[in-house]
């Protein structure tokens, strides 16, 4: 676990993305060709392109976004219990997203202390992020920009990185750390498969961003349990 880290320093975080339309068809000429361009070696005589758009077009930050990024941080109250709270920044327009999730990080945690947390972050959150700020014009902030910085610079905390202790092999989900050390996390009624569907068809946004929610708890106390500290109390868990 990393040394002398404060844990009230640590923002945790979780996105959920879409494609940018709902299906391969209603993409325009040029960017089917670059979406095949892009996943050729991924078709088979079993697998099309339509298919592996549905599968892909959302995880892919040149061919989706984000409609929901979902903070959380811990604090301390007078009697010494850990209090989690949690905000969601959802919404249908990106660019309005991402500008007021740059805001709450430019006030809240631009200190070299703070750290930003997530699961397979380094591989999928911080960049898709990044990536997204860039084609939405806006300026990365500081906590998340890896421009220049040496590896000891980069406040990124990942946890399925630490649970690798350097083998590379294989991707643990969240759901499967919380199973083994035995943390308790609700049944939803949707799964990260469902999202795209639920934005599109039903354009039910409030629930993704509950499900997200829901991950990031499951992350805070995944965290506290590797870092060999309680987990914080159902009832201490509060969205603002």
């Amino acid at each position: 676990m990393p040394d002398k880290v404060q844990i009230e320093n640590i923002l945790f975080l979780d996105i959920e993305t879409v494609p940018q339309v709902y299906s391969y068809e209603e993409l325009d000429e040029d960017t089917q060709y670059l979406f095949e361009s892009k996943t050729r070696s991924q078709k088979t005589e079993l697998k099309t392109y339509e298919e592996i758009y549905q599968e892909r077009g959302g995880i892919l930050a040149e061919f989706g976004k984000i409609v929901c990024i979902s903070v959380g941080y811990l604090r301390t109250n007078s009697f010494g219990d850990k209090m989690m709270r949690i905000k969601s920044f959802d919404h249908d327009d990106e660019e309005t997203l991402l500008t007021q999730f740059k805001k709450m990080i430019e006030e809240h945690y631009s200190s070299p202390s703070n750290l930003l947390c997530g699961h397979n972050a380094k591989e999928f959150d911080f960049p898709y992020i990044c990536r997204r700020m860039l084609i939405n014009g806006i300026k990365i902030p500081n906590i998340l920009n890896l421009s220049g910085k040496k590896p000891w610079e980069i406040n990124h905390i990942d946890t399925m990185e630490l649970w690798k202790f350097g083998d590379y092999k294989a991707y643990t989900s969240l759901a499967l750390l919380c199973h083994v050390f035995k943390i308790p996390t609700p049944k939803d009624d949707i799964s990260g498969g469902d999202v795209a569907r639920v934005y599109y068809e039903e354009a039910d946004l409030p629930r993704i961003a509950r499900y997200c929610e829901k991950d990031v708890v499951a992350l805070i106390q995944l965290y506290l349990k590797m870092s060999g500290n309680s987990l914080v109390k159902e009832e201490n868990i509060k969205t603002v």
